[in-house]
């Protein structure tokens, strides 16, 4: 359940970047999509301080910042028509490839994080 909460935190972490943008392209409806903005960042944290619950903090952090990362590239380029030149496409292939090395870590060994009074 923690990865599917850190995922969902991933997602809103998108969104207000997306949400920047919007406003910046509309600004009819500035106000909506800084709104947009500030709701996906609170939902954002609240979801990653979920799933940090049970994923050690650093694993966590990794992955969060890495859909967020990803994701915003990826909507620029698809729907902005942000640059996809081979640099830029290099870079996001660095971003996958340690977010797969993550994951495969992950999976390979039981993370348990217990907090001891001093």
């Amino acid at each position: 359940m923690a990865w599917i909460l850190l995922i969902i935190a991933g997602l809103f972490e998108i969104g207000w970047p997306l949400g920047f943008k919007l406003a910046s392209m509309h600004s009819k409806y500035f106000i909506w999509f800084i709104g947009l903005s500030i709701l996906s960042m609170g939902l954002s944290g609240y979801f990653l301080y979920l799933a940090q619950k049970s994923i050690p903090i650093g694993t966590a952090y990794v992955i969060w910042t890495g859909i967020g990362a990803i994701g915003t590239v990826l909507l620029g380029i698809l729907f902005f028509h942000d640059s996809a030149n081979i640099f830029r496409l290099l870079f996001l292939s660095l971003i996958l490839i340690r977010e797969k090395n993550t994951s495969i870590r992950i999976a390979s060994r039981q993370y348990r994080c217990e907090l001891t009074p001093v």
